[in-house]
This record gives C-alpha cells, structure tokens and sequence, in this order.
C-alpha cells in the first residue's frame, strides 16, 4: 500500500519540511493566481501570497515538522522574534528575485526561485536555532 510506504517516510523530519512546504507552495500558488485574477501586480501578488502562506508555514512547521509544541511565552516569543527576523530577509529576498526577473518571468516562476533559495537556509535555521529542543533524557540540544 502506499500509505505503508508513505508513513515511514514522514517520521523522518527532511521529508515532514519538504511535504508541509510542498502544501504551502500550492497555496501561495493558488494566492498569486487569485490575487493577479484581481487585478493585484506580480509583485503585490506575490507580496500577499509571501504573508498568507507565512502564517500557515510557521505554525505547521513548528508544531507538525519539528514537533514543538511549546506554547510557553519564554520559548514562544524568541522564536517569534528569531523568525520574523528572518522572515523579514527572505521577504526582501523575495521580493527582490521577483523585481529582477519579472518580466520576463511569471510571478509564479519568480516566487518558486526565490522559495526554493530560502527553503534551503530556513530549514538549516529551524533546526539549529529557532525550533531546537533538549532531549529529554539529556542536556544536549538537538
């Protein structure tokens, strides 16, 4: 069955980042096209996607991805603070890419580059800064 050989892939983190950022980009993607349906320009298409999908991803990479679930304000808000000032970067990164190369490029191409960039430094800094837990049997971190 595919779901037997589809379950133990998820117990692995890399695959749990990449599925939930997977169903993040389908609804950025959809976003975008509703936006431009609109009336909104790539760069405010992509602008509106960039912070509607940024909501979902926080909350799901950090509660399902990297199964933290520390609600307590101590934890909370540093890493809020941690990721707003990164999402801050890979917005102006976003941004950027899209000014560069649109036109010629659809918003759509455009916001996949710049998220496939910043896909790969994010997942490196959930891990090892915002998202890190103690192992509960130790006091390393991992």
């Amino acid at each position: 069955m595919i779901k037997d050989k589809i379950k133990p892939l998820l117990q692995r983190l890399g695959y749990r980042y990449i599925t939930i950022g997977i169903g993040v980009y389908i609804f950025e993607i959809l976003v975008i096209v509703a936006a431009q349906h609109l009336g909104a320009s790539a760069v405010v298409a992509v602008g509106i996607s960039f912070w509607l999908g940024l909501v979902v991803s926080f909350v799901l990479q950090k509660m399902v991805t990297f199964n933290d679930r520390r609600l307590h304000h101590r934890i909370l808000i540093p890493q809020i603070i941690a990721f707003s000032v990164l999402v801050l970067f890979n917005f102006g990164f976003t941004l950027l890419v899209t000014k560069l190369l649109s036109p010629p490029l659809p918003a759509i191409i455009t916001r996949t580059i710049a998220l496939g960039i910043t896909a790969i430094w994010n997942f490196n800094l959930y891990k090892r800064r915002i998202f890190r837990t103690m192992r509960p049997d130790s006091k390393l971190w991992y």
